[in-house]
């Protein structure tokens, strides 16, 4: 399975283990994309105030929204790791 000293290790412990890694890439991955989705967001709305100033105020509420949107993707994926790793349905 991949593991050079799991000789010692029961299935608990790498069901326990994977749902760990699996639980850290995933929510890498999400910080990541929510990162890139904030700063285009706010790239379009620092540019779009450059060209017209008196829409500042409406895309800085909409850009606020749309960050909320992105950051809750990643609060999911903290949910969902923190299920993984503490209440694994596979461990019952």
């Amino acid at each position: 399975m991949g593991l050079v000293f799991g000789a010692d290790i029961s299935g608990t412990d790498m069901i326990k283990s994977y749902s760990v890694v699996g639980a850290v890439v995933g929510l890498g991955v999400a910080a990541c994309g929510g990162a890139i989705g904030m700063g285009n967001a706010a790239a379009a709305a620092i540019t779009g105030t450059a060209r017209n100033p008196g829409v500042g105020g409406k895309l800085l509420t909409t850009m606020f929204i749309a960050m909320a949107m992105i950051e809750a993707q990643v609060i999911y994926t903290l949910v969902f790791a923190i299920v993984a790793i503490y209440s694994n349905p596979f461990l019952a």
